[in-house]
């Protein structure tokens, strides 16, 4: 079959909510495509490299967002919705300018892919896509993934910070991962401190491209996925704890949070946009957590905290 292809120019602040937005008007998946999230280690030393060093260079100059539609009605639904989005000033998105096209199904799976390559992450970290080549060296922890379009494949920013952090912070144990996605986070735990891992996503397509990753690195019997809402499934104390999500969400765990942090636990808060930063911050000083670490990375933050009653 036939797919109509809406694309959407904005900005790297504004690509996640644009993504959301055309999501919710019935997309089949989303693709953003922003040469801030190539790695470069010219740029970002201490982050890894691109394996393909010309990526960024074939890349279009403005964010770009595209969404594929099984039918016309959706399509001019999100076309509206975008609109209605330009119309606001709430937040600085770009131009917003729409267009459309119609792609094959075969031209729809592989299209996205051309932008996913081999990358380093850290020191040990390779985030490796199931269809292409790698040779690893001496202590490459490999990450085989096939996110499916509307998951997390390393790319982003946000993961790109989590990933670091948890090379250099996650000393083993339970870890908790909260807002799965595409299982990324969990398989790099498990990889590197040997788990057990819980990963929760409240999208059960989530859950599913999750469980899928998991099993292509073999580690099914260390990470267990489930379907719920943030800490729904989880139980006991944990040594690690992530949370790649938003702003609001990570502010609101600050509480539930506390019982399932085993003692010297830690837990790693990301998808914070540095102008919420503060608010987070403030918000985890008052209910009881010291700040381990902050690192930044384009308009994002991580955050690194422990209890503060801690020796």
């Amino acid at each position: 079959m036939d797919w109509i292809e809406v694309c959407v120019s904005t900005t790297s602040r504004g690509a996640d909510t644009v993504s959301g937005l055309l999501m919710i008007c019935g997309a089949k998946g989303t693709q953003i495509i922003d040469r801030g999230d190539v790695l470069d280690a010219a740029r970002l030393p201490g982050f890894g490299e691109i394996i393909d060093a010309e990526l960024a260079a074939k890349m279009p100059e403005d964010v770009q967002v595209k969404a594929w539609y099984a039918s016309a009605e959706d399509a001019i639904s999100a076309r509206s919705a975008i609109e209605r989005l330009a119309g606001g000033k709430e937040a600085d998105f770009g131009a917003l300018t729409v267009s459309s096209s119609t792609v094959a199904d075969e031209d729809w799976a592989e299209n996205w892919k051309k932008y996913f390559k081999t990358a380093r992450i850290g020191k040990r970290l390779v985030i490796k896509p199931v269809w292409e080549e790698y040779t690893p060296l001496t202590g490459d922890l490999i990450i085989h993934m096939e996110p499916g379009m509307a998951f997390g494949t390393g790319a982003h920013e946000t993961t790109q910070l989590c990933l670091d952090m948890i090379e250099r912070t996650y000393q083993g144990g339970p870890a908790l991962d909260i807002g799965t996605g595409s299982g990324i986070l969990s398989i790099a735990l498990a990889k590197l401190g040997g788990g057990p891992v819980l990963a929760v996503d409240i999208d059960p397509v989530a859950v599913k491209a999750a469980g899928e990753n998991i099993a292509k690195n073999g580690l099914a019997d260390t990470v267990t996925v489930v379907a719920g809402d943030l800490l729904d499934h989880a139980a006991g104390q944990y040594a690690y704890i992530c949370a790649n999500i938003l702003s609001d969400v990570v502010i609101s765990l600050s509480d539930r949070l506390r019982p399932l942090l085993a003692p010297g636990a830690r837990f790693l808060a990301s998808g914070i946009i540095r102008d919420r930063a503060a608010e987070v911050l403030d918000v985890y000083k008052k209910t009881g957590y010291r700040l381990v670490e902050r690192r930044e990375l384009g308009e994002w933050v991580a955050l690194l905290f422990e209890d503060a009653a801690a020796p």
